[in-house]
């Protein structure tokens, strides 16, 4: 073995952009191979979730992957509910979300965001072992978090058209805007 073999084979990880108090944290299910490797949240290409977060009226303008930390100002986080990069999310273990739960609940005890947003029912539904989740706000909270899922802005996710999701985003900004 080479003497850097190790060390060019080991998994990149995706770093959470996280403060105490946020309104939202928007939790995606785990981190895409590209964006673990950029080092930046839905960095993919065909990933639509700066756009729909900026259509929605989360944001003033559409943030660049390479500005990801800059969604703090607007009091929002990210982190995703399994740290493992995948190709696709399809790819993760009902496990690994049970395996991982402990951890993002302590996470989010220690920076108390207001919502947790997950981006997609999978993350969820490992996490609460519900069989049927519904889109929205959910009955149940993580951490003293209200939780409500929103669909998923993965390019992958055809179910969904771009506008279809502005829609879904913009209804959730309108329920927690005071």
């Amino acid at each position: 073995m080479k003497p850097n073999q190790e060390v060019n084979e080991a998994p990149a990880m995706l770093t959470d952009i996280l403060a105490e108090n946020l309104t939202v944290v928007f939790c995606g299910i785990n981190p895409g191979l590209k964006s673990a490797i950029d080092g930046h949240h839905f960095s993919g290409r065909s990933n639509r979730f700066w756009r729909v977060l900026y259509l929605a009226g989360f944001t003033p303008y559409e943030i660049a992957a390479k500005d990801d930390r800059s969604i703090l100002a607007f009091g929002y986080g990210l982190t995703t509910a399994v740290e493992r990069p995948t190709v696709r999310a399809d790819e993760l273990s009902l496990s690994e979300f049970r395996d991982s739960f402990r951890a993002f609940e302590q996470k989010m005890h220690a920076f108390k965001p207001r919502y947790i947003a997950f981006l997609g029912k999978a993350a969820y539904q490992g996490f609460s072992r519900q069989k049927v989740v519904n889109w929205g706000m959910q009955d149940g909270k993580i951490a003293g978090a209200n939780i409500w899922v929103l669909p998923n802005p993965s390019g992958l996710n055809r179910g969904f058209s771009l506008q279809a999701l502005v829609n879904a985003y913009a209804e959730f900004l309108k329920a927690i805007t005071p």
